[in-house]
């Protein structure tokens, strides 16, 4: 009986993280050292709960917090990643990692209410992050405004070197 009061236990902690989370990865991790799993927790941060988990708790968590889809991707060590920050910054990091770790292989995901392959997820890897969309949309106003300033300057300069001129005349 104890032995089933952890279990539920388990699956309303791991329900609480789906529900809090932005995104969600799953990853297989056969083959990595806890070593390794520890250097891929640093490289995600702290917005970013990385744990092992059995398939059976995550389908049930998963279903309990309305997150549909990911069952084709639980078969297998699994591990999850909830990232309760900047998703494409996660994504990076992982991509990273596992470019250099060939045992970790990103199975699927979750986010904004849609299930993600690994293909998705890949291409949401490759994204800009918000932060560095915002500059780069700044960047593209401030140019905008400074085209603008100079069209409404130039009709101001050109009437005051008119003047300058038909004053040099007289």
């Amino acid at each position: 009986m104890a032995a089933n009061a952890e279990k539920i236990a388990a699956v309303a902690a791991l329900k609480q993280d789906v529900e809090e989370s932005n995104a969600i990865v799953l990853t297989e991790y056969r083959g990595l050292s806890v070593a390794e799993i520890t250097e891929l927790r640093r490289a995600l941060g702290a917005d970013v709960k990385y744990s092992v988990a059995k398939n059976t708790m995550i389908k049930l968590a998963a279903a309990e917090a309305g997150v549909e889809g990911l069952d084709e991707h639980l078969n297998g060590p699994t591990a999850v990643a909830f990232i309760k920050g900047e998703a494409v910054d996660a994504a990076k990091a992982i991509k990273k990692f596992a470019g250099d770790n060939k045992n970790l292989v990103v199975k699927g995901g979750y986010m904004d209410g849609v299930a993600m392959d690994a293909t998705q997820f890949e291409a949401l890897a490759d994204m800009d992050n918000r932060e560095t969309t915002l500059a780069k949309l700044a960047g593209a106003f401030n140019g905008v405004l400074a085209n603008v300033a100079g069209l409404l300057d130039a009709p101001t300069s050109s009437v005051a070197r008119l003047a300058a001129a038909l004053e040099e005349k007289k």
